[in-house]
């Protein structure tokens, strides 16, 4: 008697059947994929104006115990986001957060536009999806301007 050895393969309706299987779950998991990451720069977003609000009330805080009153105009200059406050009455500029961002239109990030026809600056966080939020710092206070385009980033 021959001995005799047995291959064994895939058919070629089991591999059709795991390739359409698998273009399935790629169909719902690539949107999914996309949402998340929205997701995560509006929640780095929250972040950052809670960091911002944090940083202007401790910097209100040392310029008082200093006997410096003047208000707070601003947390940045042309080219970064978030980087010095406006200068107290002694010229000090004290930093707002330890790693600034520089001011970029892409989506995902904050652009700043200094208008030196009314002193106000706007800090924008651009979004693909919604329209753009508009942060001015007011009263010491780092507030929307836009109303409810903010509502995502601070609710």
């Amino acid at each position: 008697m021959k001995n005799q050895k047995s291959k064994s393969a895939f058919t070629m309706i089991e591999l059709v059947f795991v390739i359409v299987v698998i273009g399935i779950l790629a169909a719902v998991a690539i949107p999914r994929l996309a949402a998340t990451r929205d997701d995560a720069e509006v929640t780095k977003a929250r972040v950052t104006v809670a960091s911002i609000r944090n940083a202007l009330s401790m910097e209100r805080q040392k310029r008082i115990l200093r006997g410096d009153f003047a208000a707070i105009t601003a947390v940045g200059s042309g080219t970064n986001v978030f980087d010095k406050f406006s200068a107290d009455k002694d010229g000090n500029q004290g930093d707002v957060l330890e790693y600034p961002m520089t001011s970029s239109t892409s989506s995902g990030h904050w652009s700043i536009v200094v208008n030196n026809d009314d002193a106000l600056t706007t800090y924008t966080f651009n979004q693909n999806s919604m329209t753009n939020p508009v942060f001015v710092v007011e009263d010491g206070k780092f507030v929307c301007k836009t109303g409810s385009d903010c509502s995502s980033l601070i609710d």
